[in-house]
C-alpha cells in the first residue's frame, strides 16, 4: 500500500501554500508525486524544491509512511559514476540497489536521493580526486589536497524532506554515524540504525578501508573480514 491519493493531495496542497521562514532558513517543498513501479518493487517518486542549493532532490517512497513511526530511511548521495555507469571504485551503486531491494520487501520505507555528488564536492572535483587517488592518495587525502573537507555533505535538506512527508521517527539505513547525528541535530527522531552490508571488490578495497579508518564508518563483520584478510 502506498501513500493514499487523498493524503498525497493533502501534502501537495500543504506544500503549495507553505510559507517558508526567513531567508536564512532552509525551505523544502514537495512539488510533485507519482507512482513509480520499479524492479525493486512499487514506489512513489516525490520531487522536492528547496531554496538552499536549488537542486532537484527526490524521495522514493515504498508503502505508506505518512505519520508513521520507525520508518526505514536510506539517505543516498548522487554518484553518477557508480549509480549510472557502474564504477567499481566505490560501493554506491551496490548500496543503492541493496537499499531499494530491502525497503521494497518491507512494509514501508524511504530512499532519499540527494544531489551531493562526490561527497558534496561535485562531479568535476570528484574526477580530479580520482586522478589524485590514481597517484596513491586515499579519498580523504585527495579531497583535502583539492581544498575540501573529507566530507562536504550536509543533511539539513534530507531532514526537511523527512519532515515534509510527516514521518514521525526513522531507522537510518547506513554505516555512517555522521548521518545519524546530523539528522538528530536537525530535529529528526532517530530510533535505530540498519546496517547496509555490501561486500568489497578488488577496486574499492582502499576506498572502504578509508571509510572505516579515516571516516569512522561502521563496517560490518562480513566487510571487515574481507578487508582484513586481503581477499576479494
Amino acid at each position: 500500500m502506498s501513500i493514499p491519493k487523498a493524503t498525497v493531495e493533502r501534502l501537495l496542497l500543504e506544500n503549495r501554500d507553505h510559507n517558508c521562514p526567513g531567508h536564512e532558513e532552509i525551505c523544502v517543498r514537495i512539488q510533485a508525486v507519482a507512482d513509480l513501479p520499479t524492479r525493486f518493487g512499487e514506489y512513489q517518486a516525490v520531487a522536492f524544491w528547496n531554496n538552499s542549493d536549488r537542486k532537484d532532490h527526490a524521495a522514493f517512497v515504498h508503502g505508506d509512511v505518512y505519520e508513521k513511526e520507525e520508518v526505514p530511511v536510506r539517505i543516498h548521495s548522487e554518484c553518477l559514476t557508480g549509480d549510472a555507469i557502474g564504477s567499481l571504485r566505490c560501493d554506491c551503486r551496490d548500496q543503492l540497489t541493496e537499499a531499494l531491494t530491502r525497503i521494497g520487501e518491507m512494509d514501508n520505507g524511504v530512499v532519499l536521493y540527494l544531489r551531493q555528488e562526490g561527497r558534496g564536492i561535485g562531479l568535476v572535483n570528484k574526477i580530479k580526486a580520482y586522478h589524485l587517488q590514481d597517484t596513491g592518495l586515499d579519498t580523504v587525502q585527495a579531497n583535502v589536497m583539492l581544498g575540501f573537507r573529507p566530507d562536504e555533505r550536509d543533511y539539513a535538506i534530507a531532514a526537511h524532506m523527512i519532515s515534509s512527508l510527516h514521518v514521525r521517527s526513522v531507522r537510518v539505513m547506513t554505516n555512517n554515524p555522521a548521518k545519524v547525528s546530523d539528522l538528530e541535530g536537525h530535529g529528526i527522531k532517530v530510533v535505530g540504525r540498519i546496517p547496509l552490508v555490501v561486500p568489497p571488490n578488488e577496486h574499492n578495497r582502499m576506498y572502504l578501508e578509508t571509510k572505516k579508518r579515516r571516516l569512522g564508518h561502521l563496517l560490518e563483520v562480513e566487510q571487515l573480514d574481507v578487508l582484513e584478510s586481503g581477499s576479494g
